[in-house]
C-alpha cells in the first residue's frame, strides 16, 4: 500500500480557521451543543440549511449542479472540523458523502439536474438502503425483488440499519432485478426510492439513549419509475462497492469519539496530571497515524485511483480506535458517565459509550473488512 503524504496549503489552512470561526460562532449562539458521534446522531436539517448556505454541501461537485469544485482535501478539513466540533450534520450527510458522488459517477443526467442542485441548497436528504433483515453481514444475500411492469418497478421487501431514513427524503436501495442464479452478486441493481411514497413504512431503530437513528424500512409494493433507476441494470454490486469506498475512509471513522478526548485532555492540563497526560497523549499519537492515512486515501480518491483496500484498513482500525477512547478515559478521570450532566466530559463519555458498540458494525463489519485486506494483500 503506498498513500501519499499531504501537506496542507496556506489556502487550505486558512480554510480551516474559517470553518473555525463559522463553528464556534453557533457554539455561541447556541446553534448548536458540542456532541460525540455527531455525524449520524445529530440531524438538524436547519443547521444542515446553514451548512449549504456557506457553499459546503456538495463542494467538490461541478458548478453546473451548484457545486463549487473545491478539491477533496478542502472537504476533507471541512469534514475535520465538523467532527472535532461534533456539530450536527447528519441530515445531509450521506447525501453529500455518497450519493452525490454517486450520481454524478453513474446517474443519468435527468437525475444529476433534478438531485443534486436540491442537496447543495441542503433541501434534499439521502438514506442508504443496502443492509436487510437476517442477512446479518452478507450484504449480496439481497432479497428485496423488483418486477418490471410499464414505466418502472415494483419493489417488495426490507432494508435494516438505514440511518436517518426517518429525517431523508430518497434512499438509494439496492435490488434483486434479475432471478437469483449461481453468482449472488448478479442481477442486482440501484433504484432510488421516494421514502414519503406510497407503500414506504419507516420504523426507528433505537440508540441506547433512546433516539431514533437506524430505521427499518419496509417497501410493499411500490412503484419506482424507469427514470429513478441509477446506472446500469444488473450493475449493482459494482456501483455500490464503488459508494462505500467514499464511505469507510473518510475522518467520520476515527473521530467520532475526539470531542471527549480533547474535553479530556484540557481537564488534565487543568489538574497538571502529568501521569494521566501521558496516557491521553498516547491516544492522540495513534490518532495522528490514523489521519495521516486517512487523508492519503483522500488524495488518491481526488485522483480517481483504487482505494478498496486502504480504505477498509482505515475503517477497521479507525473504528476500533474510536472504541478505545471512552474505555482508557474512563480511568484516566474521576467521572462517571451521565447523559444530562452539565459536565462536558461526563456527557461526551455516557454518548461514546452509549453509541461505541455500533462503531465497528456500521459501514461494514470488522470480520468483512477483515476479508477485503486478505484478498488483497493476496492479490498483490
Amino acid at each position: 500500500m503506498n498513500l501519499p503524504n499531504v501537506q496542507f496549503t496556506e489556502e487550505q489552512k486558512q480554510f480551516r480557521q474559517e470553518v473555525r470561526s463559522f463553528l464556534k460562532q453557533h457554539i455561541e449562539k447556541g446553534t448548536f451543543e458540542t456532541r460525540c458521534d455527531s455525524w449520524l446522531s445529530g440531524s438538524d436539517p436547519s443547521f444542515s440549511k446553514l451548512v449549504a448556505e456557506q457553499g459546503w454541501i456538495g463542494m467538490t461537485w461541478p458548478k453546473q449542479y451548484g457545486g463549487s469544485e473545491r478539491s477533496t482535501i478542502d472537504r476533507y478539513i471541512l469534514t475535520e472540523e465538523f467532527l472535532a466540533y461534533g456539530a450536527p450534520v447528519a441530515a445531509h450527510w450521506f447525501a453529500d458523502r455518497q450519493t452525490g458522488p454517486l450520481l454524478l459517477r453513474f446517474g443519468t443526467d435527468y437525475q444529476k439536474e433534478f438531485f443534486l442542485p436540491k442537496i447543495v441548497k441542503g433541501e434534499c436528504f439521502f438514506a442508504i438502503g443496502l443492509s436487510e433483515p437476517n442477512s446479518g453481514s452478507d450484504l449480496a444475500s439481497v432479497a428485496t425483488r423488483a418486477e418490471k411492469v410499464e414505466g418502472g418497478w415494483i419493489v417488495n421487501g426490507a432494508k435494516t440499519w438505514s440511518s436517518n431514513a426517518h429525517d431523508a427524503h430518497y434512499m438509494v436501495t439496492l435490488i434483486r432485478t434479475e432471478p437469483l442464479g449461481e453468482k449472488k452478486h448478479e442481477g442486482l441493481s440501484q433504484f432510488i426510492i421516494d421514502l414519503k411514497g406510497e407503500g414506504v413504512t419507516i420504523a426507528p431503530i433505537r440508540y441506547l439513549t433512546g433516539e431514533p437513528h437506524f430505521n427499518d424500512v419496509y417497501l410493499d409494493n411500490v412503484f419506482v419509475p424507469d427514470e429513478m433507476v441509477v446506472g446500469t441494470l444488473g450493475n449493482g454490486w459494482k456501483q455500490g462497492l464503488a459508494e462505500l469506498a467514499f464511505e469507510r475512509s473518510g475522518p467520520e471513522r476515527i473521530l467520532s469519539t475526539f470531542p471527549l478526548l480533547n474535553e479530556v485532555i484540557e481537564q488534565l492540563k487543568i489538574k497538571r496530571d502529568l501521569a494521566g497526560l501521558e496516557e491521553a497523549t498516547k491516544l492522540v499519537a495513534e490518532l495522528w497515524s490514523l489521519r495521516n492515512l486517512s487523508i492519503g486515501v483522500a488524495k488518491v480518491l481526488e485522483e480517481g485511483g483504487e482505494v478498496a483496500v486502504p480504505a477498509a484498513l482505515v475503517k477497521s482500525i479507525g473504528t476500533k480506535f474510536e472504541q478505545k477512547i471512552p474505555e482508557i478515559i474512563r480511568l484516566l478521570l474521576d467521572v462517571y458517565p451521565n447523559l444530562q450532566s452539565d459536565n462536558r466530559v461526563e456527557r461526551y463519555l455516557a454518548e461514546s459509550i452509549l453509541h461505541a458498540p455500533g462503531f465497528t458494525i456500521r459501514g461494514g463489519t470488522s470480520e468483512v473488512l477483515y476479508g477485503i485486506l486478505a484478498k488483497g494483500v493476496i492479490a498483490q
